[in-house]
């Protein structure tokens, strides 16, 4: 009988290391649905049919309560993240007081797309015209939406 109990709770271990730690279903859960099917198994073989219904009765309540407790008692809220990103997203060049015909110089090769300082603002262009190599001074053209379109001098 230590055999069985043994088996079943080392696979109801196995189990919730799956659930909580190991992302997946992997190994452990799988040597753990096979470690408690063994211990119900060996009650039906060692104890007889009523023991065995009695052991897998047990197992069901037990794996049930057992994940019932895990998701009603707050385990999730303690293992998941609490950050949130509070940073926008530049939505119009404007806002930093970027305008047509403004000039500034390359900080990163744009082909066609890269970096750009325009008055100690930093910020990704587009180049109307290809590649234009690092340290290029450029002009804005146009804004589209938030796209910078820039061109060599």
């Amino acid at each position: 009988m230590t055999l069985i109990i043994t088996l079943i709770l080392l696979g109801i271990l196995l189990i919730a290391i799956e659930l909580l730690i190991i992302p997946g279903f992997g190994f452990a859960g799988i040597i753990g649905l096979i470690s408690i099917a063994g211990g119900i198994i060996l009650s039906f073989t060692e104890f007889g049919q009523v023991t065995g219904l009695l052991v897998l009765g047990g197992v069901i309540v037990s794996l049930s309560i057992f994940t019932w407790l895990i998701l009603r008692s707050g385990t999730w809220k303690r293992l998941t993240l609490k950050d949130s990103i509070s940073s926008k997203v530049d939505t119009n060049p404007s806002d930093k007081g970027l305008e047509p015909g403004a000039r500034g110089v390359t900080l990163s090769r744009l082909s066609p797309m890269g970096k750009a300082r325009f008055t100690n603002i930093d910020t990704e262009v587009l180049s109307q015209e290809g590649i234009i190599n690092s340290g290029t001074q450029i002009e804005i053209t146009r804004i589209e939406d938030s796209k910078i379109i820039v061109k060599q001098i």
